[in-house]
């Protein structure tokens, strides 16, 4: 598999929110029982693509760092906060100096006020930052837009075309070395943000889909609108659960392959791709769970193209199928059914390639292995058979 660039995220936490009214910072106030902050850490810590997590804060924020972190402070991708600077762009480059030891390749830059970020939007960002240098998550603009005059009760002075206008989000993503030296460059000056900061050093910036769901909390009463949104999201989610079985049976070779792992052994599975049944029962099963048939609507094996295909282009097809209808897979869980070879030592191993072909945390992936005591013809050594369950989860206004 190719290496992914190690991609680590940079938490934005140090200011002090003074336009969302009384009550501390924003990002330690309590949305639905659980801080802004930890929020918005939970969706990069969760994040299979993301390695590390950096939040910068104020220097007289300590205490209130560790209270609202607390639940999550042990997680192993989560670096100890840093303390920023007095404008967001100072906080910014000492974030981005903080992690030079940790040799990122791509950085993500994050309001800590986003805390409806979602995996998807990562994912755009980080893909499009690591193929053309700087990505941002963004809308476009569809109201119309009035520039006014000074007055205090201002006149409209002229109407501004909207097309080729986009509203810029966070995410925005870099790489590491290019990003870092745009920001001491740019030491000093007052920018709007990181993409103005990669503009200025002529780094050239693609927009990516962002979410409409990927508000800012900014003022006061953006937090009632934070609140309705988090309802209507869990009243909006549908969950669904797919099967799947698949049998192979042994032929002459040297390596059997499983769940995306070759393991030696006497023999090979037969088939017309690679014949991994561990693969072809969880696509199976992603794919019942949308309600897009199976494996072999997608990838008929009376086509030559398809003889001896590596089965993670299968899975990828069922994932991005996922994608497409924007949801998200949340768990799969495999059984192998076998005699030999032995799964056990290659479990880890196995649930890394799957988590990886899917683009969610190894945690979400179960890879077990039984045996038939000896009866019927996994039993008899003649092959392997394989049960898959996915659980998907989908926004049930659009499914």
């Amino acid at each position: 598999m190719p290496a992914r660039p190690k991609t680590i995220a940079i938490i934005v936490a140090a200011g002090r929110g003074a336009r969302a009214g009384a009550g501390g910072p924003k990002q330690y106030r309590m949305l639905a029982g659980e801080t802004v902050l930890a929020r918005t850490a939970k969706a990069f810590l969760a994040h299979p693509r993301i390695d590390a997590v950096r939040v910068i804060i104020h220097a007289d924020d300590g205490a209130l760092y560790a209270d609202a972190m607390k639940e999550i402070c042990g997680a192993g991708k989560l670096l100890p906060p840093v303390t920023g600077g007095d404008e967001r762009q100072d906080s910014v480059r000492i974030g981005l100096e903080s992690v030079e030891s940790e040799k990122p390749e791509i950085v993500l830059i994050h309001d800590a006020a986003r805390p409806f970020i979602d995996e998807a939007t990562i994912l755009r960002v980080i893909d499009c930052a690591a193929r053309e240098g700087g990505a941002v998550a963004a809308l476009p603009v569809f109201d119309t837009l009035k520039k006014a005059d000074a007055g205090a009760h201002p006149f409209i002075e002229t109407t501004i075309p909207r097309d080729r206008l986009w509203r810029a989000q966070t995410p925005q993503g870099f790489g590491y070395e290019a990003i870092l030296a745009a920001h001491r460059a740019a030491k000093g000056e007052t920018l709007t943000d990181d993409a103005a900061v990669a503009e200025r050093a002529g780094i050239k910036v693609r927009l990516v889909a962002g979410s409409p769901d990927n508000m800012k909390i900014t003022q006061a009463e953006d937090f009632g609108m934070a609140e309705i949104l988090l309802g209507r999201k869990r009243a909006m989610n549908e969950f669904r659960t797919g099967h799947g079985f698949d049998v192979h049976e042994f032929e002459p070779g040297d390596a059997v392959i499983l769940c995306g792992v070759s393991i030696p052994h006497d023999r090979k599975l037969k088939g017309h791709s690679d014949a991994d049944a561990g693969m072809h029962a969880l696509t199976d099963a992603i794919l019942g769970a949308i309600g897009e048939g199976d494996i072999g609507d997608h990838f008929p094996p009376s086509e030559p193209k398809w003889k001896g295909a590596p089965s993670r282009v299968f899975l990828e097809k069922a994932r991005e199928l996922v994608g497409e209808k924007g949801g998200a897979i949340t768990h799969c869980d495999v059984t192998l059914i076998c005699e030999a070879p032995k799964i056990g030592p290659h479990r880890n191993v196995m649930r890394e390639a799957l988590a990886q072909i899917l683009q969610i945390a190894p945690d979400r992936v179960s890879v077990k292995a039984t045996t038939t005591e000896q009866l019927g013809f996994a039993g008899r050594r003649e092959g392997v058979a394989a049960l898959a369950t996915a659980t998907v989860r989908l926004d049930a206004r659009d499914n």
